[in-house]
């Protein structure tokens, strides 16, 4: 880590309230960041070998960078006593002030690299529960192919939590329904794919022997449903009014998988998009609607534009292209 002298000595002016001593108050030169690194690592030890271990170096560098130390602040941080470094008052008390300093110092390196656009460590990425069934699996494992260094997490929600998250920056990007929920200005989207809207029936249902099914068939059934803030609950209920009657709903529940279990064990019907097809295959049928009740979720991945220069970022954009373009020529 290179010298940090002037931020040093602007950390400590900003802390110091009496205003005389501000404009006599000088920081040596020899004081830096790494040797403050090498200070508490030994204060850590409480042993020259150890630190010289710690911080892979020579025990003649570590005591090199703590006598330079003592000098840059012209007074004693140990007494020596023989091979021995015992700490005086001074040193617990730079020790307590240099632990804050250097955490702030990196927290400030994280942030100001962030901001400009350059990657963290971690990738954070929102994702509706029923792209884990195929899409999300696939994006994940070429990004990782991209960067194989990249952490992880992905945070599962609805289309309004997710957005809310990213807003907030909780999250990097989101894969949601490109809907009005998800539309702002301060954000760029990238298309992916559109699905169609099923009905989810029991696989001992009459309906599931039908080539299409006539919605307004169902007045009388029983419907399960997702909760409000998921697209699939906002574009069920469309197609609800294109149908022209309330269903009757017997629950609603916070994730497909969740919904799907209580379709396949007959508890009622559902509308859901056709990428769960795969689940609960032979319990569980989606059977599609007729023209007039039809319609499409439009998925993509959602980002703030102030983060579009982040190559984590830019490794998720290009995979989802070559993913986007994968589909469209199947």
């Amino acid at each position: 880590m290179q010298s940090a002298t002037d931020l040093f000595g602007t950390i400590g002016r900003s802390q110091n309230k009496n205003p005389a001593r501000i404009h006599t108050m000088q920081i040596d030169e020899e004081l830096t960041l790494k040797k403050l690194e090498i200070f508490l690592a030994f204060m850590r030890t409480g042993n020259l070998a150890r630190a010289a271990a710690e911080l892979q170096t020579s025990t003649v560098s570590v005591h090199r960078a703590i006598h330079s130390l003592e000098s840059a602040l012209r007074c004693p941080l140990f007494k020596h006593e023989g091979r021995n470094l015992t700490p005086l008052e001074g040193a617990y008390v730079l020790e307590e002030r240099a632990q804050k300093l250097v955490q702030d110092v990196l927290v400030t390196i994280e942030q100001t690299r962030q901001a400009a656009g350059f990657s963290a460590a971690r990738f954070k990425l929102g994702a509706l529960y029923s792209l884990t069934v195929k899409t999300v699996p696939q994006l994940i494992m070429g990004l990782k192919i991209r960067r194989s260094e990249l952490n992880i997490d992905l945070i599962l929600g609805s289309n309004i939590d997710l957005f809310y998250k990213l807003k907030n920056m909780e999250v990097d990007a989101i894969l949601v329904s490109l809907n009005e929920s998800v539309s702002d200005p301060d954000c760029e989207q990238l298309p992916l794919f559109s699905d169609d809207i099923f009905l989810a029936t029991p696989a001992d249902s009459p309906f599931a022997l039908q080539s299409e099914v006539d919605l307004s068939d169902l007045r009388e059934a029983t419907f399960i449903t997702l909760t409000q803030g998921f697209a699939t609950h906002r574009d069920g209920a469309r197609v609800f009014e294109q149908a022209g009657f309330e269903p009757k709903v017997a629950m609603q529940v916070n994730d497909i998988f969740t919904l799907l279990s209580m379709v396949s064990s007959g508890v009622g019907y559902a509308l859901l998009p056709g990428r769960i097809a795969a689940v609960y295959e032979n319990r569980v049928r989606l059977m599609p609607l007729q023209a007039r009740y039809r319609m499409q979720q439009h998925i993509g991945l959602v980002f703030l534009k102030a983060r579009e220069r982040d190559p984590n970022l830019l490794a998720l954009l290009a995979e989802c292209r070559m993913y986007s373009n994968r589909l469209a020529q199947a």
